[in-house]
């Protein structure tokens, strides 16, 4: 019998599974951060229950972490009790804890990967819906609640609905790579299929566009598939996912035999059917820019905002959604997606924080100064990203240009710290979500690439990259 890669993992994690019920499914790895993770902790305590599996559980802290100067005391009393409340979780019940200060600490999503605790074919569960970022390297990742966060903990297994499979074929070649990036496919894609196209699939991306992308592009489009309302992204694991894994910090002792069992088994069957399929051609993707309140609101570029009937095409919620929409970004149909201004630039998340990222955005700032009427920040995914970039003296090279330079953290992606827009402000932003107030209440957010946010931080509006490299 064909299966797909998604049939495969999951099938070699079933402990029980009931027909036309949930399957109780092994976990491979639980990581945790300090927002979803307290109440779990409290219902151990509640009834007596320890961590099942200490050592398959990981702990970082992220998103209320300052990235200003930590030697300072915590300003926000809610982010300052959630770190206490994490730190004494992680001792009482033993598990480890990348902490405030600890040079392994970033967004969760950023060092499982970057120290090898995220492997091919694993299942991976954490209180935060961009788990998925790690389907990059043919896991099945995938963001749970805090009840399950807690079944996890006790039990090191959870109950799920199996989700059906839907391949996304990427083919030909983009035109110019350094312009036109993984973030911009994934955009496209989720502008193509909906926010809610693949709502009950595992998203599986195929084809030559996919393997010619770097491992941290990969996890671009991994992380966005959550956008497209899916359970999870996937990508099979190759030689540039063995390469990348190889000698981490806790990357397996057998990592060389695990690599050939890898490639004789995480490959989707040739032969194999998904439930779904949709084919997109890289070729014709140009840089993209969101100009609405959800992921799929987006234009080329080179496009104007459309209007709301051009948008919903005779479907009146959809219609009804973008009028919404730009009322609240305060944006006029048919202005040029250039003529759009921007006060504010965030370089981070766990979309498009990794040191890529930085190298490619550091590109188009180097030698140039921040327009005086933005405000820009670059905000390292994690301490090793932080300094790695410093190695290769790209801080000076965002400092020299007028950028603040963070420590580590999901900062303004969310709006949970002190790293917020003001009522009005507009953000070009290289995180994932541009929900109303995402960012900060009344803060209005574009979604763009590294270097499409570095570009508008120069200019002080949308330009089209292209044309800069």
């Amino acid at each position: 019998m064909t299966e797909t890669l998604f049939e495969k993992i999951w099938n070699s994690h079933v402990v029980v599974e009931r027909e036309n019920e949930p399957s109780l499914i092994y976990i491979d790895r639980h990581l945790v951060h300090e927002v979803t993770s307290p109440q779990a902790f409290d219902g151990l305590r509640v009834n007596h229950r320890k961590v099942r599996r200490p050592e398959l559980t990981v702990a970082t802290i992220d998103h209320n972490v300052p990235t200003t100067d930590r030697s300072l005391p915590m300003i926000d009393e809610t982010s300052s009790t959630q770190i206490k409340t994490l730190e004494k979780n992680c001792k009482d019940f033993g598990i480890k804890l990348f902490g405030i200060n600890d040079p392994n600490q970033g967004i969760v999503h950023v060092i499982g990967p970057q120290l090898g605790i995220t492997l091919p074919g694993s299942t991976i569960v954490c209180g935060d819906s961009h788990t998925s970022t790690q389907g990059a390297f043919g896991a099945f990742a995938f963001g749970i609640g805090t009840s399950e966060v807690e079944h996890t903990l006790a039990t090191q297994t959870l109950w799920l609905e199996k989700p059906k499979t839907f391949e996304i074929l990427a083919t030909g070649k983009r035109k110019n790579p350094f312009a036109v990036t993984s973030k911009d496919i994934i955009l496209s894609i989720i502008k193509k299929i909906g926010t809610n196209g693949g709502t009950g699939y595992v998203l599986e991306y195929r084809g030559d566009a996919i393997s010619d992308l770097s491992m941290e592009q990969r996890m671009t489009i991994c992380n966005m598939s959550i956008e497209a309302g899916s359970r999870a992204g996937l990508i099979a694991p190759d030689e540039k996912t063995f390469d990348y894994i190889n000698n981490r910090e806790y990357t397996p002792k057998n990592f060389d035999n695990l690599v050939e069992d890898w490639k004789n088994n995480l490959m989707s069957d040739s032969n194999s059917k998904f439930d779904k399929s949709f084919t997109i051609d890289v070729e014709k993707i140009e840089p993209q820019v969101s100009w609405g309140t959800n992921p799929a609101m987006v234009s080329d570029v080179t496009e104007k905002i459309p209007t709301p009937e051009e948008f919903g095409q005779n479907n009146e919620i959809q219609i009804e959604s973008a009028k919404k929409a730009l009322a609240y970004m305060d944006l006029e149909p048919e202005t040029p997606i250039v003529e759009i201004p921007i006060d504010r630039v965030f370089i981070g998340s766990c979309t498009n924080a990794r040191l890529e990222d930085l190298i490619d955005a550091a590109k188009i700032v180097k030698g140039k100064v921040v327009n005086s009427n933005v405000n820009a920040m670059v905000v390292p995914g994690s301490q090793m990203v932080k300094h790695e970039a410093e190695k290769l003296g790209l801080d000076k090279i965002f400092k020299d240009a007028n950028f603040e330079w963070r420590e580590s953290g999901c900062s303004m992606c969310l709006g949970m710290n002190p790293d917020i827009l003001k009522p009005g402000e507009r953000c070009a932003s290289t995180s994932n979500r541009n929900f109303e107030g995402r960012q900060g209440s009344g803060g209005q957010t574009h979604l763009v690439s590294p270097v499409m946010a570095a570009a508008a931080a120069i200019t002080g509006h949308f330009v089209d990259v292209r044309e800069w490299s």
